[in-house]
């Protein structure tokens, strides 16, 4: 099955496509990173990017969320050609997103953690320093909001560094909602994570498509089949296949290039 053949086959399963890129490159002098790379995202849908290490998914991700700039091709977000927008002003379009490696504040509690992700959408808020936390500034409703939805009104007192693994994972989650994002770009949310907290984070991604779109880099393949919507496969800076779960799960291909046995097993 082919990436073209698996793209039309759910082109009507979704909603309305909220992100695009179509011929997406990204080249280092003579090493290309990415090769012309076309992905739909659809809306309130959990579209998983997957694929063996350097197949291009963290680089892809840069040029999505506007970290780093695109050597080619075209991005369209909610309408919008976002190409050649940094990475603030995507945001200001309702993108959010975590980081392979936790950043947080981890002296501060979490729900100046929180806080600190909300007034961040707006430059000239997030420069307001001077000014105590109160009124529109202490964000207390989007705050309790995303205490309420990540699980953790509890810890709301605790400082960020006093938390477990599981715990900040989830809180960086929280810090990408506090944006009051139309997409929410995951890379590798459950990195390190023992087996409660993943269920936990499992359920907690899938429960965000009633009102986001999330877009997801993750090895967990038990947890990719469970709660993707599509999966895109990546090799060599290119799209393999894309489809749905089973498609992929059963395209001959992916298993040779990246899956084997391991898309029942876990961790690839």
């Amino acid at each position: 099955m082919s990436a073209s053949t698996s793209t039309s086959a759910i082109a009507n399963a979704g909603g309305p496509v909220l992100l695009e890129a179509v011929g997406v490159e990204k080249r280092y002098d003579k090493f290309v990173a990415l090769g012309g790379v076309n992905i739909k995202v659809r809306a309130n849908t959990v579209h998983s990017v997957i694929g063996p290490n350097g197949a291009g998914k963290t680089t892809l991700f840069h040029m999505l969320t506007g970290t780093k700039s695109v050597s080619g091709g075209k991005i369209v977000f909610d309408g919008h050609d976002v190409t050649r927008e940094p990475d603030h002003v995507r945001v200001r379009r309702g993108m959010a997103r975590s980081f392979q490696v936790t950043s947080l504040f981890l002296t501060l509690p979490v729900r100046e953690n929180l806080r600190l992700a909300a007034q961040g959408v707006a430059p000239a808020q997030a420069l307001n320093c001077w000014r105590q936390p109160t009124g529109s500034l202490a964000r207390t409703d989007t705050v309790a909001g995303v205490l309420a939805r990540i699980g953790m009104e509890r810890f709301a007192d605790t400082p960020a560094g006093n938390l477990s693994h599981g715990q900040q994972r989830r809180l960086e989650v929280g810090m990408a909602l506090a944006a009051r994002p139309k997409a929410i770009f995951l890379d590798e949310p459950t990195s390190g994570m023992g087996i409660d907290d993943l269920d936990e984070m499992k359920h907690l991604i899938q429960s965000l498509k009633s009102e986001h779109t999330v877009v997801l880099i993750e090895h967990n393949m038990n947890i990719v089949m469970d709660i993707s919507d599509t999966i895109t496969v990546m090799q060599q800076g290119r799209v393999l296949a894309e489809g749905l779960p089973d498609d992929i799960r059963n395209d001959d291909r992916v298993r040779k290039a990246y899956l084997g046995n391991m898309i029942t097993g876990g961790k690839a």
